[in-house]
């Protein structure tokens, strides 16, 4: 009997599964993706042609449920297919990540409506998006968001403006979080979450210029009497979109983890390979102990923060609130992608430094990872105020 994995929403997903989607993932990347990525990378052009085959892969409903098309993925095995992603080009994981965070909030908190009328879209990758939080001026402190809708009959005028918002040139539709009650306190309870798609009053600003994640489209949204059906305010009930944007945030923290795995575990792939072929002092680089102490301490690394990610991902399974496992997965992976690159390219010397070499793509996406979904200041955090909530003397 083909072994069961635990899902969140009750799909019936095997081993057998995991690995037939994970081998099709590897084949994809091998033949489609690995000889673009420099042109791609350098040239910060939307692969297009890659996210046609991604929806042929089912990657944009890879976590959606099976009754609304999508593949029924366990967090647990998502994640593995994540770090298998950005092992070789870590931005095509931002395509497919943030449009599942905001497809996440749909299946978790929609009226059933909306679930039927979104989700089947969401999973073929017809409607693509992502989920739009931070502002100019409003960043960790989400309560702080001032773009505003004001219910006018069943409708509402959404006015305000977002920024690095991922997927916000290419996409179709955003989770839009607005204030709907700027006076009542706590201030968490005045907001309220809309799936924004395109329309008049909803424009593009420029797509933002970045060290790296390159490929991708982060840009501004701005909002201008922007009218929006009732019917697409999520849940159908104001005052609770912050609750279903911080619950959403544990599956996006889970996966900057496992893209932090990726970037580290290609870093130390890279550097090993290198210290075998690399000769200095008649000898290969890796025969030498100040090399192998680099390699001995990104491998360790590399392992750590898989069990991380490994550990985080089954509590969500489980249904369990996770944002500590989260917390530390995401802290622990992409510090340790930032260290592996660091080294990647120090043991590489100057071929590590040059544009021809993925290795410097490796240190221009790792810091990405330090500060998406959440910084790791924020959650150190997080991570203490758990672990006393959760061990009270």
């Amino acid at each position: 009997m083909t072994s069961e994995i635990p899902t969140r929403s009750g799909d019936i997903f095997t081993l057998d599964d995991e690995t037939q989607i994970l081998n099709s993932v590897e084949k994809w990347l091998d033949k489609e993706v690995k000889d673009e990525i420099l042109a791609l990378d350098h040239a910060d052009e939307y692969p297009r042609k890659m996210v046609e085959q991604m929806k042929t892969l089912g990657l944009f409903g890879a976590t959606i449920s099976q009754e609304y098309g999508g593949l029924g993925m366990p967090c647990a095995s998502y994640a593995k297919v994540v770090t298998a992603v950005s092992e070789v080009w870590m931005s095509l994981t931002g395509i497919f990540n943030s449009h599942l965070i905001m497809a996440a909030a749909i299946e978790r908190f929609g009226t059933n409506e909306q679930k039927h009328r979104f989700l089947p879209r969401f999973a073929t990758g017809e409607l693509r998006g992502g989920i739009a939080l931070t502002e100019p001026n409003c960043g960790t402190d989400l309560q702080a968001i001032t773009t505003k809708a004001e219910k006018k009959g069943d409708k509402y005028i959404i006015n305000g403006s977002k920024t690095w918002i991922s997927n916000g040139i290419e996409g179709d539709c955003v989770a839009l979080l607005v204030k709907t009650d700027s006076e009542i306190r706590p201030r968490h309870k005045g907001m309220s979450l809309f799936l924004a798609e395109k329309a008049a009053g909803f424009s593009v600003g420029c797509k933002l210029k970045k060290l790296g994640y390159k490929g991708i489209d982060s840009a501004e949204l701005f909002f201008d009497d922007y009218v929006i059906s009732a019917d697409n305010l999520v849940g159908g009930k104001e005052g609770r979109g912050f609750h279903q944007t911080v619950s959403g945030l544990e599956l996006g923290r889970i996966n900057i983890a496992a893209r932090g795995v990726g970037v580290a575990n290609a870093s130390l792939n890279a550097a090993t390979a290198y210290a075998q072929t690399r000769e200095t002092m008649g000898k290969p680089i890796g025969q030498h102990q100040a090399i192998q102490t680099k390699l001995g301490d990104m491998a360790t690394r590399c392992q750590a923060s898989r069990l991380l990610v490994e550990d985080a991902a089954r509590a969500y399974d489980r249904g369990e609130r996770c944002d500590m496992e989260a917390g530390m997965a995401k802290l622990f992976a992409s510090e340790s992608a930032m260290e592996n690159a660091a080294e990647c390219m120090r043991i590489h010397g100057a071929y590590g430094y040059s544009r021809e070499s993925h290795v410097e793509r490796y240190y221009r996406d790792a810091p990405l990872m330090c500060i998406g979904e959440g910084t790791n200041e924020m959650q150190r955090i997080i991570i203490a105020k758990q672990l006393l909530e959760r061990n009270p003397v």
